[in-house]
């Protein structure tokens, strides 16, 4: 497969908070091309959050070609000469000699900074055979109970997981939490994969297990301190089909 695609999320630093898919990014390695594109998250968030065009892709039934990665997503990847560039690798899980492209590292990192409200996630990539695998922090564990903080302090990389669905989440109602083997609820996998996950996990809820990828104490950056793999199988549903997912401009044709 020659073309990747990462999603751009928004999130509404207003009353609601919530996030929202509003742009997509292909790389096609055949050509070396890049392209953006709004989706109709972006639609959403205008309607519902007041969302605002990005300057770089001020219109939003456009498409965007450049030969090089576009600085909104280059301004997320760390520089390979910066001297913790390896500990940084290291951190995501990928092989500390490598020289992984922005997309794999985009991939996992989320590309977040404190001074924006942007992140950035995989396309779900589903096998023939329905099965998929993907990767990402632990979301939310700073937000859990005494003992599951005191839990998450002694997991060990390679330590398998529970994947569960909550369906009364106080902040997003339908939410995957992640358990210890000895039932410690000990955060939530990201929001852009809820959606998919609750509805292939509420058809097949034994064929989904996750395990610890590595361990990153501090001074790690918070968001990045538990890197965890889950796996499954989606059967007959398709991922990231559904409208916010959608490129205006394929809408529009």
């Amino acid at each position: 497969m020659s073309e990747r695609t990462l999603f751009l999320a928004w999130q509404d630093k207003g009353g609601s908070r919530q996030w929202f898919p509003i742009g997509r990014l292909d790389a096609d390695r055949a050509l070396s091309r890049y392209r953006f594109r709004y989706t109709g998250g972006a639609l959403r968030a205008q309607e519902e959050a007041y969302f605002q065009a990005l300057p770089e892709f001020p219109e939003m039934e456009k498409e965007y070609f450049s030969p090089e990665l576009f600085y909104l997503f280059q301004n997320r990847v760390m520089k390979p000469n910066r001297p913790d560039f390896r500990e940084h690798i290291k951190r995501l899980g990928l092989p500390e000699d490598s020289n992984p492209d922005p997309f794999q590292i985009l991939s996992v990192s989320g590309g977040q900074r404190a001074t924006d409200f942007y992140e950035v996630f995989p396309k779900i990539v589903k096998n023939a055979d329905g099965g998929f695998t993907t990767r990402f922090f632990l979301h939310g564990w700073r937000y859990t109970n005494e003992p599951a903080l005191e839990r998450l302090a002694q997991l060990e990389s390679g330590e398998n997981l529970y994947v569960t669905l909550e369906l009364n989440n106080p902040a997003t109602r339908v939410a995957v939490q992640l358990q210890t083997k000895d039932y410690h609820m000990i955060g939530w996998a990201p929001r852009y994969l809820v959606s998919d996950l609750a509805k292939a996990i509420a058809g097949s809820p034994g064929e989904y297990e996750a395990k610890v990828v590595r361990i990153n104490p501090a001074p790690a950056p918070m968001k990045q301190r538990v890197l965890i793999e889950l796996c499954g199988n989606l059967g007959e549903h398709e991922p990231m089909i559904g409208k916010d997912f959608l490129p205006l401009v394929e809408a529009a044709a």
